[in-house]
């Protein structure tokens, strides 16, 4: 045992117990459930001793990768003064971590180890629905800038550093990059939750992965590589902003460890680009990412929010880039100011369609920015010249939902009326429409009288005009096909559902029996759908669902999705009519605001079913169906 003490042997035994921990603290196991879904552990059998200072730190990188470096070169690299670089280099000599002429020893290279990056995660599985109408198409990460796709040329910078070890977090759009795993030999780990939940999830389905690991997002661009082999404490890298920013600004201790976060600043430091997790501070994070997981709120939440909840116990420093070295593009404006070449070079059909219509350049499209996204499609605004115009790109399945010839054939028919001058030109095939932009607009207002009487007026002269279209809705057997759908998730057994369905099955043979006209009518018609321009001009947007239905339809989804009152209600008739309606008239409209409340309070069912909440839609469509289901069948008995 004396042995072990003498010098030599002291160094050869330190040197063993590094190289052996560096082994056991990166061994990953792949297993492989009964499905061929491989969940990738990583070990650790013992903590390795992270020990250096900042400044021996500083001179073993550097000599690991440029042996012989002068004292300069090793400042210069890390940023840091010659003094403290000089005074590190002779700590380390002394200990022999390296020789005379400033090389490594293999004491050095064994010191080193447990700062050795064992791994990469990068994100990709966003919606980047900023960079619409592009990313309807593919995802942020897969555009090429400067003829370079943007996450190929960040795997290569990290390949080309020695890090072979990468994951890529997919969710939306996921198949577009499998051609990856091939090509670079990346892993691929898909986020099911991408669509309802922030970032956070995606390191959520990554977290055994996280040790001395680099935290990437597919869509950055590095003019220079960042990612070294070796690297000292977590950070998150971070450029600086002369005057007031949006951006995540952080506030640093002398040592510039991140003692602070604020969303909005003044000149200061903020987080832009890449991150790294050491293993400590990955053990840590894990444990705070799984407990805040499940709290409400926690879907928003970035991975950024989890670590500035728990700043003072998560160590993370700040690591300073200049202006050019990082670049994130927040919009497509933003991206061909740094690739002016950019739009003209990139494939899309949706700029193409455009192009197409407008017999534009590429080059004339700009201002492109998304709209609020509706439940069936994706919208955005773009420009050309002095006009502006709406690009709608069809959801995913609205090819089994609607009928796009008899959307193109009401939009035509709307702008003879005059309801819609919006209308350009859409596609009865594939489903894009391109649409006028309305400025300085409002959305209507159910409960002001001349909002309420304009609706009333829109609403009168669609069912007037004689015209018809291919399509034909009713809210009664709509309803029984959502009930149908229902029950494949088992039995209904909410209370009283039976009763209510077998009420809207009588209420039925009431209202068949009326033989109300059938005419064309918007049946999405509500306050949203009805847009006033700054000139008081009242447009009727959205034809999606238009078709041959009763005339009733539209009455009764505008009550119900404006939440009319009752005496609303009883005053919207009047305005329909332009007179006081008849016994037969007021409850046969009555009757559609029961059935249209009974057919989307089980639509709401089914997405509840489906795992999607509607929230208070669900009550708000259920009082509606069950409160004038009996007054209209009081009327009608």
């Amino acid at each position: 045992m004396h042995a072990f003490a003498t010098g030599s042997s002291t160094q050869a035994i330190k040197l063993f117990l590094f190289t052996a921990s560096l082994i056991l603290s990166s061994v990953n196991i792949c297993v492989s459930d009964t499905l061929q879904c491989k969940t990738y552990v990583k070990v650790s059998l013992f903590e390795v001793p992270m020990n250096l200072s900042k400044h021996e730190f500083a001179v073993l990188e550097t000599l690991s990768v440029s042996p012989h470096a002068t004292q300069r070169a090793i400042a210069d690299r890390h940023g840091i003064s010659l003094g403290g670089v000089n005074n590190a280099r002779k700590v380390l000599a002394a200990r022999g971590s390296i020789t005379a002429d400033n090389s490594l020893t293999q004491q050095g290279v064994s010191e080193l180890a447990p700062y050795q990056v064992q791994n990469a995660i990068i994100l990709a599985a966003g919606l980047s629905s900023r960079f619409a109408p592009i990313s309807y198409e593919k995802p942020k990460g897969l555009l090429k800038v400067k003829g370079e796709v943007l996450i190929e040329r960040q795997i290569e910078q990290l390949l080309s550093t020695g890090i072979k070890d990468i994951s890529v977090v997919v969710g939306y759009k996921k198949e577009h990059f499998f051609y990856l795993e091939e090509k670079y030999g990346v892993s691929l780990v898909v986020n099911t939750e991408y669509d309802t939940r922030n970032n956070s999830s995606s390191l959520m389905a990554v977290r055994n992965r996280l040790g001395n690991t680099y935290i990437c997002s597919s869509d950055d661009y590095f003019t220079q590589n960042p990612f070294r082999k070796y690297e000292w404490k977590a950070y998150y890298s971070a450029q600086y902003a002369e005057g007031k920013t949006d951006e995540w600004c952080l506030l640093t201790d002398r040592s510039g460890r991140i003692k602070g976060v604020s969303i909005g600043g003044e000149t200061s430091w903020y987080m832009i680009g890449h991150a790294y997790f050491d293993q400590s501070f990955s053990k840590a994070f894990v444990r705070y990412l799984e407990e805040d997981y499940a709290k409400p709120g926690a879907e928003q939440q970035f991975w950024e929010d989890v670590f500035v909840s728990h700043i003072d116990e998560l160590e993370m420093i700040v690591k300073r880039y200049g202006a050019d070295d990082i670049h994130e593009f927040d919009s497509l404006d933003q991206l061909r100011s740094f690739d002016p070449h950019f739009i003209e070079n990139v494939d899309s059909e949706a700029l193409n369609n455009i192009v197409s219509v407008l017999h534009c350049n590429k080059n004339d499209i700009c201002d492109i920015y998304p709209l609020k996204q509706g439940l069936t499609n994706l919208s955005c605004h773009f420009r050309v010249g002095d006009s502006e115009y709406v690009y709608r790109h069809p959801g995913v399945g609205t090819e089994h939902l609607i009928d796009r010839n008899a959307e193109e054939k009401a939009l035509h028919i709307a702008s003879d009326l005059g309801l819609d001058d919006t209308f350009i030109f859409e596609d009865p095939i594939r489903g894009w429409k391109l649409s006028r932009f309305i400025p300085n607009c409002r959305t209507l207002d159910p409960h002001s009288e001349e909002d309420l009487s304009q609706a009333m007026r829109m609403a009168r002269l669609l069912h007037a005009s004689a015209a018809t279209t291919s399509r034909y809705f009713d809210f009664y057997r709509e309803a029984k096909r959502y009930e149908s759908i229902l029950r494949e998730y088992g039995p209904i057994d909410v209370q009283g559902f039976k009763e209510m369905s077998d009420q809207f099955d009588e209420l039925e043979s009431f209202v068949a029996a009326d033989h109300a006209p059938i005419c064309l009518c918007h049946n999405d018609f509500f306050a949203l759908n009805i847009l006033i321009d700054k000139d008081d001009n009242y447009t009727l947007i959205d034809w999606e669902y238009a078709g041959m239905s009763d005339y009733a339809n539209d009455f009764g989804t505008f009550c119900v999705c404006c939440q009319l009152s009752e005496s609303e209600i009883e005053h919207a008739l009047e305005l329909y009519f332009e007179r006081t309606p008849s016994l037969e008239e007021r409850r046969h409209n009555l009757a559609h605001i029961a059935l249209a409340g009974w057919c989307w309070y089980l639509w709401s069912l089914v997405k509840e079913a489906e795992g999607e909440s509607v929230g208070e839609w669900l009550y708000i469509y259920y009082n509606y169906g069950k409160t004038y289901l009996g007054k209209a069948l009081a009327l009608y008995r």
